[in-house]
């Protein structure tokens, strides 16, 4: 992935603040998602698409297909029969759901090569891994449709966190010796940039022309109440992140356990009992998980 920065388009002159829309609209040249997977969105979106046209475009790409058979047939499914096909994953798992699934692998395939003195990629991966498990845990237990959705806002939700790292190393050095005098990393990069990661993953994928659901959910997963549109994703992600961090599995750089919003917890109206479910499911599966999508 390519980043050239054009200073003059990053400074938003009237408050000498890092431009947001300089740093996603036009100075950083971003790596786009792989052509494949609009061709899929596209026959997805499309009702007279069949299973046939669908598993075929897939089969395009012979690393891609692969990866989401390797996903379909491991715990995180747990069909009984061995999946062997893509027709055969598209019949059982549904289109949106392996569209998504696609989508998860492709970002992540996105961001590699990163070098580990910039972020430690596995770490961070594997806390957006076990944040993607948590979210999809509670939206199966909330019988919410193709959860696996919230599975790809767990693993998209601190994507803004590379773009920051990559584009602007001399600002987030400077938000990091913000964050050591105390409080969270996102207030730090509020305090030092004027916006923060969520909002800078939340815009990147707008610009990717991904569905506005998985822009908000990422865009508000900090503050779920300024979500309108769809606050139930950004409720989900938030409460699911907050757990990831507890489980201490992986990290994207903050230390601390956020605080829950509380008025997150009480709309989603689940036991607190239901808690130490998630906590050991997502434990439970998280190192095969990591394996697959890793």
């Amino acid at each position: 992935m390519h980043f050239e920065k054009d200073e003059s388009s990053l400074r938003d002159l009237s408050d000498n603040n890092i431009s947001i829309d300089g740093l996603i609209e036009g100075s950083v040249q971003l790596g786009s998602l792989p052509t494949i997977f609009y061709q899929i969105n596209e026959a997805v979106e499309n009702p007279e698409s069949s299973f046939a046209e669908i598993g075929h475009i897939i089969s395009q790409d012979s690393a891609l297909t692969a990866r989401l058979l390797n996903i379909v047939n491991s715990s995180f499914f747990g069909f009984s029969s061995k999946v062997e096909t893509i027709s055969h994953a598209i019949t059982i798992v549904g289109m949106v759901q392996l569209r998504d699934l696609a989508l998860a692998t492709a970002i992540i395939n996105n961001f590699k090569g990163i070098p580990k003195d910039v972020v430690n990629m596995h770490s961070f991966w594997k806390h957006s891994i076990a944040t993607g498990l948590a979210g999809r845990v509670i939206a199966v237990y909330l019988k919410e449709p193709n959860p696996e959705r919230f599975y790809v806002l767990g693993l998209l939700h601190d994507l803004g966190r590379l773009l920051l790292y990559l584009a602007l190393p001399e600002e987030m050095s400077r938000v990091l010796i913000k964050y050591s005098h105390g409080g969270l990393l996102h207030e730090a990069e509020n305090d030092v940039l004027g916006w923060d990661h969520a909002e800078a993953g939340g815009r990147l994928l707008r610009k990717w022309n991904l569905p506005e659901s998985l822009v908000e959910g990422v865009m508000y997963h900090h503050y779920p109440s300024r979500a309108l549109q769809y606050p139930l994703e950004a409720t989900i992600t938030h409460v699911a992140d907050i757990l990831a961090k507890v489980l201490e599995i992986g990290t994207s750089g903050e230390r601390f356990v956020p605080p829950l919003n509380n008025e997150a917890w009480k709309s989603l109206d689940l036991p607190t009992s239901f808690l130490s479910s998630v906590l050991s499911q997502v434990d439970r599966q998280a190192s095969e998980a990591i394996k697959v999508f890793l």
